[in-house]
């Protein structure tokens, strides 16, 4: 398994090793011991599953009480990534990071607490799965525009096509007036 860090602290790009023959494949998805190894000693409490269908963004969602930390994967179809660092003791306080992962890739991204988390569905269609280490809390959760002029997330959308979002996350205010972490 490799993992390697990436541009903002703590999030780590994890590549398992893949063993494939005319069967199919076979992948370790999660390893207390080597993701402890790697600096991952989160203790996940909840698996979620998300399906949606091309140019769908989710996000930028994250809870101001009860932070999350997200093990994502991708199990079908490819989609585009994206963390926003919200901890204020950041150096990259403010700044955004994006990856694809797709089925094909088989890559996982660590995204610690103190994030905001989104993706853009690439292919047809796309499952998401992430672990979290903690529970959901409506009351607790939070968005950030995806176009929020100050981020100026470069989404991978073609010419003319508008990401489908979902009334709340067609709502979600800019980066100046949310609710950060310390």
């Amino acid at each position: 398994m490799k993992c390697t860090p990436q541009e903002i602290p703590g999030v780590i790009l994890i590549e398992p090793k893949v063993f494939g023959d005319a069967r199919g494949f076979f992948l370790e998805a999660w390893s207390r011991r080597k993701f402890a190894a790697a600096g991952i000693t989160a203790d996940f409490v909840q698996d979620n599953h998300s399906r949606s269908r091309q140019w769908t963004l989710r996000g930028l969602h994250y809870q101001i009480e009860h932070p999350q930390g997200k093990l994502v994967r991708v199990t079908s179809g490819a989609i585009y990534d994206v963390v926003v660092d919200l901890r204020k003791s950041s150096p990259a306080f403010g700044r955004w990071a994006g990856i694809e992962l797709s089925e094909a890739d088989h890559r996982m991204l660590w995204v610690p607490p103190g994030l905001a988390h989104g993706f853009m569905v690439l292919s047809e269609f796309a499952d998401f799965l992430y672990k979290c280490t903690d529970d959901y809390y409506p009351e607790h959760e939070r968005s950030v525009s995806w176009a929020d002029p100050k981020l100026a997330i470069k989404w991978p959308l073609p010419p003319g096509v508008t990401p489908v979002l979902s009334e709340r996350d067609a709502r979600a205010g800019l980066l100046r007036d949310a609710d950060c972490y310390p």
